[in-house]
């Protein structure tokens, strides 16, 4: 029988859905499959691109768990796809490959002063308070009024720990020195600002909710950002998730805090409606001051546009959650405009003839953008694995297919990669740090230790 010995790379979500869904697949040839992932465990976003008092969480990570548990996929952590393992490497050992490398860094926003001292994208923020082995350890949280650019699930985590009490995070796997800098945080007041009305916001009821949760924290919503045109009102009344949003949001002006009337908490967090930036005003060292925005309003086609009125919010801090952009990757073609690898419902294309690429395939938010929850991942990569399957007589010809073949490639080059016992290490050990102070776990940060615990060394 014919066997595809499979690579994928990327070890998020979308990486073991595509392998989960390709073992199940009804097919006339045998699978083996191979999981690198560059850091030295496993999840990608789930673990370090979602905020860490999220539970619902917990039912992701253990629905991949399972997969990753049943022992029909091999794990190589720590392996750095363009370094320590090549697409050339890839087609000497594997019938095809599939990319899974997400999308990671910020968005760019080109509106001037976006650069300045105390300006940052909400990915680095979310990756330092994920304790994301790749970024900085250390973060400055300065002043009181700090501002939110986006109306994304993203841009609510981000606020929400920015407004959110530090002790109010103990029970999670917060890093400890994370809790440190928002436990000593001056912060009073977040604003969110989006560019569009509350009926054409992108984030979901259950992160609006959340909000509404906080301790200590009054919700400040705007009365003059609730002049619904026919089309919101035509939102509201046919979507059900719009309508449940509407619903929360009304329910807040109802609160003292409305309109900045004075709540009893010793924090806000306000939601700026219709407000598009235009500039971030800066002091004479390059720090930021202040957001300029446009007011805005609807174009009666679903868009907005600008009234010219401008307004002026103070601020010693800006963040961004404008959406994640995917990274090139060596050797694979890529979209520098859209930030994907350009590809026909998952089969890559070349990037000067968009020929598709015979044994190269992508699936996740490195496939279609940042768009979409877990449940869009699942139907994402049975598109590509429908394709991969279909597309037998075209996968590469290896010279060398045995399973040996890659723990001996790594070793020849000194890679100190980690396997899915290694990851059960891992995970032990943080849980066992969290036991003692009764939080879930707490999060191994530095790269190095984790490889060492992973290793058992």
């Amino acid at each position: 029988m014919t066997k595809l010995r499979l690579a994928i790379v990327g070890a998020g979500p979308a990486g073991i859905y595509a392998a989960d869904i390709l073992l199940r697949t009804e097919r006339s040839f045998d699978v083996s499959i191979d999981l690198f992932e560059h850091l030295p465990a496993p999840y990608g976003l789930v673990r370090y691109g979602v905020a860490p008092d999220h539970p619902r969480i917990k039912g992701v990570v253990n629905a991949l768990r399972d997969v990753l548990d049943r022992g029909d996929i091999r794990i190589f952590g720590n392996v750095k796809f363009g370094e320590d393992i090549t697409l050339d490497d890839l087609k000497k050992h594997y019938n095809a490959v599939i990319f899974s490398t997400g999308a990671i860094r910020d968005a760019s926003l080109d509106i001037p002063g976006i650069d300045a001292k105390g300006s940052f994208g909400a990915a680095d923020f979310v990756s330092w308070f994920d304790g994301h082995p790749d970024v900085a350890r250390t973060w400055t949280i300065e002043g009181q009024h700090v501002g939110m650019l986006g109306n994304g699930n993203v841009a609510l985590d981000a606020a929400r720990m920015l407004a959110k009490h530090a002790d109010d995070l103990l029970p999670t796997e917060i890093p400890d020195n994370v809790y440190q800098v928002l436990k000593n945080s001056p912060v009073t007041d977040v604003h969110v600002f989006g560019r569009r009305g509350p009926a054409q916001v992108k984030f979901t009821p259950l992160e609006l909710r959340e909000l509404g949760e906080l301790n200590d924290v009054d919700m400040v919503v705007y009365d003059e950002d609730f002049e619904y045109d026919e089309a919101s009102l035509e939102a509201i009344a046919s979507n059900k998730q719009v309508k449940v949003i509407d619903r929360v949001l009304q329910k807040w002006r109802e609160l003292p805090s409305v309109n900045n009337a004075g709540g009893t908490a010793s924090r806000r967090l306000h939601l700026h409606f219709w407000a598009k930036p235009v500039e971030v005003k800066t002091d004479d060292e390059g720090n930021v001051t202040a957001l300029v925005y446009e007011r805005t309003k609807a174009d009666g086609a679903g868009g907005v546009v600008g009234t010219g009125e401008l307004r002026e919010q103070p601020l010693s801090q800006l963040y961004r959650a404008v959406g994640y952009f995917g990274s090139p990757l060596p050797g694979v073609p890529f979209d520098h405009r859209h930030g994907v690898i350009p590809n026909h419902e998952g089969q890559v294309l070349a990037e000067d003839s968009n020929d598709i690429l015979p044994g190269v395939y992508a699936t996740g938010w490195i496939k279609r953008g940042p768009v979409g929850l877990i449940g869009h991942t699942k139907s994402d990569a049975m598109e590509t694995v429908t394709h991969l399957v279909n597309d037998q007589a075209s996968w590469w010809q290896p010279e060398d297919p045995s399973e040996d073949a890659i723990p001996a490639l790594l070793a020849s080059r000194d890679v100190k990669w980690t396997d899915l016992d290694g990851w059960h290490r891992l995970d032990e050990h943080e849980i066992a740090l969290g036991e003692p102070e009764g939080r879930a776990r707490i999060k191994v940060v530095p790269r190095d230790e984790m490889v060492k615990i992973s290793r058992g060394e």
